[in-house]
């Protein structure tokens, strides 16, 4: 089948009007147009202040492009840039601190969990995975949200593949695996597509993964965050309705560093951290038997210790783990009765305790 081209997609939108009458398609708003496997997916940037005129062109361009022969969705956002104020602040008066935004809860989640880290190859989605296994093994309706669009790792943590299906409206529904919902961008972008998205097309599509999936009821949603502090990190943890966030680190002193970043954003953005998870901890040799501290041992506990965050727990560096992982069996399923799961499930606990110890009710998404 021949790919939609863009130019197919700014014919769509010819029959497309802005308020004031004008066509969609000439009025230079629509930009960063990506096609994949049929998905559409494009950005409106209006003037600020304008969103909400604008959201039913929005959902007459997504329904002109879905409209195109051989498209199976659109993914449209709205993108709205401020101009900033002329107006100074008198020199009477302190400048103001700029309101957070309310964020009302999503309908059937009842807590929403992030799991983070400072830099790539700590093992965090490996965490992610095993840390909802473990809180589903406590009794809880658990999903899973793959939000590193650029490197989404959870369909092959979970052996999975093929595409969600379509639920009522334009919602998608999740995949179910190990009794989790799970939702990722690599169900929707084949695995050797390489994802070139500016900031805006990342929003959206973590956006749509969260308010257009038909989650149902859960008691938690594990999110696995994109490693790093950058847009897309900010992204969720300004406008998703974050209960809390758990940091995983390796020991060495060069993990800490970008974990204590990862803290600092959460604690900028008003966000519980409910502690740090110390991955990769020791090595016990299958052969011998001994010990290795390979990434040295105890860091992320001490770091937890200085800085008043509670410490969830260690997991060693595993071939099992690693192995388990690859093969989509994750280790709490393949081996629940073993010394690793036991690892995750006390880390799951504690997060459980950590979130029932808190009593203000997790926040939402705002769209303007």
């Amino acid at each position: 089948m021949t790919e939609i081209t863009s130019q197919q997609v700014l014919r769509s939108l010819e029959a497309v009007n802005l308020p004031d009458g004008k066509p969609l398609a000439f009025s230079g708003l629509v930009s960063d147009i990506f096609v994949t496997d049929g998905k559409i997916y494009f950005s409106l940037t209006v003037p600020g202040g304008d969103a909400k005129a604008f959201e039913p062109v929005r959902q007459a361009a997504a329904k002109a492009a879905e409209a195109i022969p051989g498209a199976k969705q659109a993914f449209v956002t709205l993108t709205a840039d401020k101009p900033a104020s002329d107006q100074k602040p008198r020199p009477s008066e302190p400048p103001k601190k700029p309101e957070q935004p309310a964020k009302p809860d999503i309908p059937g989640i009842g807590s929403i969990i992030a799991v983070a880290s400072g830099k790539g190859g700590v093992g965090k989605s490996t965490t992610s995975v095993n840390l909802a296994l473990g809180l589903a093994a406590e009794g809880l309706k658990v999903g899973l949200l793959d939000a590193d669009i650029y490197g989404p790792s959870i369909p092959r943590l979970f052996g999975l593949s093929g595409r969600p299906m379509q639920g009522p409206g334009r919602t998608i529904m999740p995949m179910e695996k190990f009794g989790l919902k799970v939702m990722s961008i690599g169900f929707l972008v084949d695995e050797g597509t390489a994802v070139i998205w500016r900031g805006p097309m990342v929003q959206s599509a973590l956006m749509q993964m969260l308010r257009e999936v038909a989650w149902g009821e859960l008691d938690v949603l594990v999110v696995d965050m994109p490693p790093g502090t950058g847009d897309a990190q900010l992204t969720m943890a300004q406008q998703v309705p974050l209960a809390g966030s758990v940091v995983v680190s390796t020991p060495q002193d060069l993990a800490l560093i970008d974990a204590r970043k990862a803290i600092a954003m959460f604690n900028k953005v008003s966000v519980p951290v409910l502690g740090i998870v110390e991955n990769m901890s020791t090595f016990i040799c299958p052969d011998c038997g001994a010990t290795h501290n390979i990434f040295g041992h105890g860091g992320a506990k001490d770091e937890a210790e200085k800085i008043g965050v509670p410490f969830l727990g260690e997991v060693p560096l595993a071939i099992n783990i690693r192995e388990k992982s690859d093969a989509g069996t994750p280790v709490v399923v393949d081996e629940p009765d073993g010394p690793h799961a036991a690892a995750y499930r006390s880390i799951a606990k504690a997060v459980l305790e950590g979130l029932n110890a808190r009593t203000r009710t997790a926040p939402s998404i705002v769209f303007d």
